[in-house]
């Protein structure tokens, strides 16, 4: 453990592999089940066209082709050259197995890849899915990034979700059982919810899976949230308020759970509110700045 206030996943992947590693976002061509019919067609209301992929790949069949993509754009950033394929937009366990499985293989052959992490759905992982993921586990560690947002069921229902907290926490204990991590995404901000809401989400998800990504909700062009936020239906928070949820969140959370993320940067071409995130190294510095004050405090009562 840093003497930082929170484990980070710079540091978890450090302690891991031994090294710096880097994600490597690409586009595996799935679609949604909020999208294409079988739940909705609307998608959720904060989700964009691009299923919250906006800075990956755009859909090409050649995985390899891609990773090298992405790799050029951080080549810059390290010496060390390892890297985690990251299956980012939509729902990437939402297609028939062996889809799935040229793609996860192809996703993983290159030497300097040592993991495959899967964003997807809680209520998208069949017995067929499992068993998959459990073999490329046992080749390269896989990761599933499962999307709650929110464990509060009125949140839910407006944010048009479509399934309830007990699929996740089947999903979890399932995904668990294999051995596989689970990532939890947390929205902070989401209409409506209250700070103590907020925190109960984030409380759930710490005890329950074993990293957790905090984002801030963004309001983007095109989305229905978008319609709501310009009838001014509600507010989004200021960096003061969502930084104080922030600190909150990283006391609630046990020590050993890593946190990937404690802010995030939407597409500024897209990017309605709140504006002040389109300057994510001046946010975190900030959010950085108030964990050292709130530390000095604390350790001041001592």
């Amino acid at each position: 453990m840093s003497n930082k206030q929170y484990y980070s996943l710079n540091e978890y992947y450090k302690n891991k592999f031994g090294k710096k590693v880097y994600k490597l976002s690409i586009n595996g061509g799935m679609t949604c089940p909020n999208r294409d019919g079988t739940l909705d067609t609307r998608g959720c209301v904060f989700c964009s066209e691009g299923g919250s992929g906006e800075f990956s790949a755009k859909f090409d069949a050649d995985i390899i082709f891609q990773l090298n993509e992405a790799e050029k754009r951080v080549k810059t950033k390290t010496k060390d050259n390892l890297y985690i394929a990251y299956l980012q937009p939509f729902t990437n366990t939402y297609a028939d197995v062996e889809y799935l499985r040229n793609i996860y293989y192809k996703a993983i052959e290159p030497d300097n890849i040592v993991g495959l992490s899967i964003a997807t759905r809680p209520d998208c992982l069949g017995g067929d899915i499992l068993a998959l993921l459990k073999e490329i586990n046992m080749i390269k560690p896989v990761t599933v990034e499962l999307g709650l947002q929110t464990i509060h069921k009125t949140t839910a229902d407006y944010i048009r979700r479509g399934y309830d907290l007990e699929v996740f926490d089947k999903a979890v204990k399932k995904l668990h059982e294999i051995g596989v991590e689970v990532v939890t995404h947390i929205i902070i901000g989401l209409p409506f919810e209250t700070e103590e809401m907020i925190l109960e989400s984030v409380e759930y998800a710490g005890r329950v899976t074993d990293g957790i990504k905090l984002q801030l909700l963004h309001i983007i062009k095109g989305t229905d949230l978008e319609i709501e936020y310009r009838n001014n239906k509600f507010e989004v928070l200021s960096l003061e308020k969502y930084t104080d949820i922030i600190c909150k969140s990283i006391e609630l959370l046990p020590k050993n759970v890593v946190i990937h993320r404690i802010t995030g940067d939407g597409d500024k071409k897209s990017l309605i509110a709140p504006l002040w995130s389109a300057d994510k190294k001046r946010v975190l510095n900030y959010i950085n700045k108030q964990l050292d004050l709130r530390n000095v405090k604390q350790g001041s009562k001592l």
